[in-house]
């Protein structure tokens, strides 16, 4: 997948991959050793090396199928690795749990770190419930060693295992909770993504299978706008990298989740339909990625380049999805310089500190103030099914779009309405 614009790792890496011709020793090698003394000749190491999704990865990794993984505190591999694993698309039910009582200092409309998301879960019992075990200790956690351990991982391009060899590079554990039987490690993300790096797992489970006598649990938590996502993974081959398996994923929510058609019809007909804006009709399809952009920007504003090096978007993304956002009202533009740098809108910060049920309703609202949006819904509540495609774009064309004239753009554009209009009738759970 080709990215366009060049991000500045993009200009970085590809001054690395010229000066050391780096995809001819590929070739004859089969990999290449990279330093972070290397690297850091043109920008910082930990910028650089740093991709937990596949779309993070810079443009030539990505033209050249390649990943990067580390192999001591200063050294790492590039090579066709299959470093990657796409989540499985969870289509759990939302199971609801509550906070104790007395808890008062965790804030459930204000969950600003993975550190926080994941105290709301253990002191919600989710964790507990999730792991079937009710005598759990918080233990190790952070950055640490990893000692010295060999490994087997696919290669792209011969399908065949490589033999990998770490030796003392640095691993970090978000949380890790100890019962009678096992110990639990785990990742959290607040981003959410298609894949991840499968290295968050599978370090820090090597270095803890050979420390402790009873069963290692690997984890993942992803949090976003209120439901906290579980995956348990298990390596059925422990020297194999790519041999992880799905053994578990659940859904949870400590807020109240539940809205009926009416809530979602009220907010229809009372939607007050607003001038469409001067900023370029949305191409962002997962409007849930748009909630998840917000949610990133309301500690601090962050720069383009920035979002797409936190995120898990890539350049062109991070400008449709920043602009999405901009179109509803939930984020501003300035300029620092010639950097767009975008922050949280009064409107943004009001939704994101409502609760649950005010929030989604907050972010329907937004959408149905604008005419295509509102008349595409009428449509679907008038037939009991979506319009299809050529009567959503007769709809766009008579909506006064900003900018959208050719027949291939309404068609490409159809798609975000129909996209946000599904998540809107996904919050639908009477």
């Amino acid at each position: 997948m080709s990215k366009s614009p060049h991000s500045l790792n993009d200009i970085a890496w590809e001054k690395l991959f010229e000066k050391y011709d780096i995809l001819k020793r590929i070739d004859n090698h089969g990999q290449y050793k990279i330093s972070a003394a290397q690297i850091k000749e043109f920008r910082e190491p930990r910028l650089m090396a740093k991709f937990d999704h596949t779309i993070n990865l810079p443009k030539i990794f990505l033209d050249n199928q390649l990943a990067i993984l580390p192999i001591t505190r200063g050294d790492y591999i590039i090579s066709h690795f299959d470093a990657y694993h796409k989540f499985e698309e969870n289509n759990a039910p939302i199971k609801k749990v509550s906070l104790p009582t007395y808890i008062q200092s965790l804030n459930l409309n204000n969950i600003p770190s993975e550190t926080i998301a994941l105290n709301c879960a253990a002191a919600a019992g989710i964790i507990s419930d999730f792991l079937q075990d009710e005598d759990l200790i918080s233990t190790v956690s952070g950055r640490m060693g990893s000692g010295v351990f060999e490994f087997d991982i696919i290669n792209t391009r011969t399908s065949a295992p490589c033999r990998m060899q770490v030796n003392n590079s640095q691993i970090e554990i978000d949380a890790a909770y100890e019962g009678l039987e096992s110990l639990a490690l785990f990742e959290a993300k607040r981003d959410l993504s298609e894949d991840f790096l499968v290295r968050q797992l599978y370090y820090p489970f090597r270095v803890w299978r050979n420390r402790v006598q009873k069963r290692v649990r690997s984890l993942f938590l992803v949090y976003s706008n209120g439901i906290y996502q579980l995956y348990e993974y298990t390596f059925q081959d422990i020297n194999c990298y790519n041999s992880l398996a799905l053994v578990n994923q659940k859904k949870y929510s400590i807020e109240y989740t539940i809205i009926k058609m009416a809530d979602i019809q009220k907010v229809l007909q009372n939607a007050v339909i607003v001038k469409e804006p001067q900023i370029p009709f949305p191409q962002a399809d997962k409007f849930e990625r748009i909630i998840n952009l917000c949610e990133l920007l309301s500690e601090q504003e962050l720069s383009r380049n920035e979002v797409t090096e936190q995120y898990a978007f890539d350049v062109r993304q991070t400008n449709y999805y920043t602009d999405a956002a901009r179109y509803l009202g939930l984020l501003e533009k300035r300029k620092d310089a010639t950097t767009p740098v975008y922050r949280l809108s009064e409107i943004g910060k009001r939704i994101l500190g409502e609760k649950y049920k005010q929030r989604q309703l907050g972010y329907c609202n937004l959408i149905l103030s604008h005419k295509v949006f509102n008349d595409t819904l009428r449509k679907y509540f008038e037939n009991g099914n979506m319009p299809p495609t050529s009567e959503i774009i007769q709809i766009m064309k008579a909506s006064n779009l900003y900018n959208v004239n050719s027949n291939s753009t309404f068609e490409r554009r159809s798609s975000t309405v129909k996209g946000w209009l599904n998540w809107i009738l996904s919050l639908i759970n009477e």
